[in-house]
């Protein structure tokens, strides 16, 4: 993630969004870790909670402008967000995404095991669909049994400098404290999942029954009346509780 604007960042200068974030990350306890400091809009304040920050910054001049302007208040890293290792003792991520990689960034984020909470501003539709606003994503579906993900708000496109041609959103991700699938399901489960997210079929209940994990439609069927939902339902509209037990639902068919 590079701070100059040829990197894709675009930096953000509303103060009552960075005043939020800041609030945000406070709230959870813990050593703090930017992802693309950029220009230190969000870096300084976060600074000044006197906690230990680690801001990583692509771009080698804003890194070492960081360091100068920073010294002894924070540990300024010069790599890439998408391929640096995260520190293995737990901690609080923040960070303002380039748009053109957010879905890298998570990607990268999510299989990190050790942060408990991360404060995110992404473009918009990427945030509305991580949080399951009008249907959650097979991303976020694969990996919600384990993290909690809630919309904080909209920030409008001139809350950025350059503007850029669509809306940001500001989300939270939580680790759950008691995974909703066992650790030792995930790489069966989110496969699963990838096949109900590609699968055919007339609704939910005929797709299930076509994965490799079958579950017989007349099974479904009776499973999603017994969640209160339809035979036809799509999968994105299931909560993170239902994709918990329908998997314990289809495992217990195998």
């Amino acid at each position: 993630m590079g701070g100059r604007q040829e990197l894709g960042q675009n930096f953000l200068v509303d103060r009552r969004v960075i005043d939020r974030m800041v609030a945000l990350v406070d709230a959870a306890p813990g050593p703090v870790v930017e992802l693309g400091a950029g220009g230190g809009a969000l870096t300084r304040p976060l600074a000044a909670l006197g906690r230990p920050l680690t801001a990583v910054e692509l771009d080698p001049q804003r890194a070492d402008a960081l360091r100068r302007d920073l010294a002894g208040s924070a540990r300024i890293v010069r790599a890439d967000a998408v391929t640096w290792r995260h520190p293995s003792q737990p901690h609080v991520v923040v960070g303002n995404v380039p748009f053109h990689l957010t879905t890298a960034i998570l990607r990268k984020l999510l299989a990190e095991p050790s942060w408990s909470v991360a404060v995110l501003l992404t473009q918009w539709e990427a945030a509305r669909r991580r949080c399951g606003v009008g249907g959650t994503s097979q991303l976020t579906v694969q990996w919600m049994p384990w993290f909690e993900f809630r919309l904080d708000r909209r920030v409008p496109a001139r809350a950025f400098r350059p503007m850029p041609s669509v809306d940001g959103g500001l989300f939270t991700i939580t680790r759950r404290e008691c995974a909703l699938v066992p650790d030792a399901d995930r790489r069966a489960y989110q496969s699963w999942v990838g096949e109900v997210f590609g699968g055919r079929g007339r609704g939910l209940a005929q797709v299930l029954a076509r994965t490799g994990h079958p579950l017989p439609v007349a099974r479904a069927r009776a499973w999603l009346v017994s969640r209160g939902l339809p035979a036809d339902v799509l999968p994105g509209r299931l909560t993170a509780d239902d994709w918990g037990a329908l998997w314990a639902e289809v495992r217990r068919r195998r």
